[in-house]
């Protein structure tokens, strides 16, 4: 399989994955019939428990994935389907991959100074590739 293919499927992956730890919290808080009902008190969304900071940067970080998964979906098969430089696009396409998990950590765990700049190299990996098919 393609390095960049297979980076494409994983960064799937991830995207599908991340909503795993704020969905578990909202279990947790408010409970497995509250939360299958989707309404966890008949005053909700005006009342809604409290949700750890945490959990709420899960939640922004699975969105964050899902906004930004497309534009590499899109420049990872406009490479694969031009037959531009696969060395480059296979390695961007992994740290595009490795970024995103590290992304991921840093913004869940709340470390700072170091999401944006783990963004901006997940950033810079899709423009990177992207110039292979354009350039």
């Amino acid at each position: 399989m393609n390095s960049s293919l297979f980076y494409l499927a994983a960064s799937g992956m991830l995207c599908v994955l991340l909503w795993t730890p704020y969905i578990l919290n909202r279990v947790f808080v408010w409970g497995i019939p509250a939360f299958a009902s989707n309404y966890p008190s008949k005053k909700f969304p005006a009342e809604a428990p409290a949700i750890p900071v945490w959990a709420e940067r899960a939640q922004r970080t699975h969105l964050n994935m899902v906004e930004t998964l497309p534009a590499f979906a899109a420049v990872v098969l406009a490479a694969y389907l031009t037959d531009a430089n696969n060395d480059i696009v296979n390695i961007w396409a992994a740290v595009f991959f490795w970024a995103r998990i590290f992304h991921a950590s840093v913004y869940i765990l709340g470390v700072p100074y170091l999401r944006t700049p783990t963004y901006l190299v997940s950033w810079a990996a899709v423009l990177i590739i992207g110039a292979q098919v354009v350039f």
